[in-house]
């Protein structure tokens, strides 16, 4: 059986998939119990890597630590990349964990309330204001601590991105200042005693389109030179992320290539020239961890049900709620899906993969045609780095949780 782009990445031993190096039957038995998450450590490296050659080097990295917030994760992605950006105070302390020092993480999100802006604001970390209430939070920190707190404006643009799995900007948002409110903010912040630092323009996720994330870079750039006009000098510009990765058959991989041409041209010919002390950063997740982990579980039983075959798995949608199609998608596809022990054994017929859970959401590959799997053999799912145990129902029907190893 031909190796699958997913499978490739790994690479396999003995008809296993490897981690790290490690055939999956020994890393199951390395972990100690099923289901598991794993994520490879040269592929992260090899990541920061591609983006690096690809992307301007005036770019800076910035990881948003929400895709996977696992402590080993992100200790090693800190020796890779230039910043973090942290979506809660817990996230923040896992930043200030690392060795990045806290001017090079930033906070951002709705509903950050008086302790953890007051735990930013002490830390020393970059607040992206989110309202109004946010920054009246965070001056009256400063003035308790006697510190100057570090702030950027988060801002809504007035634009969308087309092609985004999930629109975090454009229209009303929860998500950040309204542009035309920013210049109001600003005269209020001028009066008040904080460090301002720029704008940060998150405009959506999950993108595959190359064309349509260089018209939002392009889009974004115009819209903070004409907020800058009547701002402080700018010395942080976050243009977003959103690369996406592909997880479907006919999802196509995102031209890298075409963003990095992007970015030098908008870098040679609006920034630079029109804001020469900006720290120009680029702020991703998925694209850094997503395809760099997998989910590993464990077959319990196969059971046929009126010409149906089902393999029951002792993971599910507690631990992985985005492959089971309930997590944003509106039709529900199957992810990548192997037997990881059975890599080199020929396709051999149709089954559907089901969870351990008494419900039936709990679809983790329908109809999908693999070898066959016995009890005992290793089900795994790819594209499980990003948004996986920490975005899924854990606690639901009172299942362990799932171990998770970098490797």
């Amino acid at each position: 059986m031909p190796l699958r782009p997913t499978i490739a990445a790994f690479g396999q031993i003995d008809g296993q998939l490897a981690v790290g190096g490690v055939p999956l039957e020994r890393l199951a038995e390395r972990v100690g119990s099923t289901p598991f998450f794993a994520y490879d450590r040269a592929l992260l490296t090899g990541r920061v890597k591609l983006l690096r050659s690809t992307l301007p080097p005036r770019i800076r990295l910035s990881y948003a630590i929400k895709a996977n917030p696992m402590p080993a994760v992100v200790q090693h992605l800190a020796t890779q990349v230039d910043c973090f950006d942290v979506a809660s105070a817990s996230e923040m302390r896992t930043a200030l964990d690392t060795p990045l020092p806290p001017a090079n993480i930033s906070f951002a999100g709705p509903g950050k309330n008086e302790a953890s802006i007051t735990q930013a604001v002490a830390a020393g970390v970059t607040i992206e204001i989110e309202s109004a209430t946010e920054a009246g939070r965070i001056v009256q920190a400063g003035g308790r601590l006697g510190l100057r707190p570090r702030v950027a404006i988060r801002v809504n643009p007035d634009f969308e991105v087309k092609g985004s799995g999930m629109r975090m900007g454009g229209g009303p948002q929860q998500f950040g200042i309204d542009a035309e409110k920013v210049p109001s903010l600003l005269a209020d912040l001028a009066a008040a005693d904080v460090e301002f630092l720029g704008f940060h323009v998150f405009a959506g996720s999950q993108n595959l389109n190359a064309d349509f994330l260089c018209l939002a870079q392009r889009r974004t750039v115009d819209l903070i030179l004409r907020l800058a006009d009547k701002s402080p000098p700018v010395r942080y510009v976050n243009l977003g992320g959103g690369f996406g990765i592909p997880y479907f058959d006919k999802d196509q991989p995102l031209d890298l290539r075409a963003i990095g041409a992007n970015l030098a041209q908008l870098l040679e010919t609006a920034i630079q020239p029109n804001l020469p002390e900006a720290r120009v950063v680029i702020e991703l997740g998925r694209y850094i961890v997503g395809e760099c982990g997998v989910y590993v579980t464990r077959v319990v039983d196969r059971k046929e049900s009126r010409g149906r075959e089902y393999l029951v798995v002792d993971g599910g949608l507690h631990h992985q709620l985005a492959a089971s199609g309930n997590f944003g998608q509106v039709i529900r596809r199957n992810y990548p899906i192997a037997v990881g022990n059975r890599l080199c054994e020929d396709v051999g017929e149709a089954v559907t993969v089901v969870g351990c859970l008494c419900t039936p959401l709990d679809l983790l590959g329908d109809n999908v045609r693999l070898p066959r799997a016995e009890i005992g053999d290793l089900i795994v799912l790819f594209q499980a780095g990003a948004y996986g145990l920490t975005a899924s129902p854990t606690a639901f029907l009172g299942h362990p949780p799932p171990l998770e190893v970098l490797i």
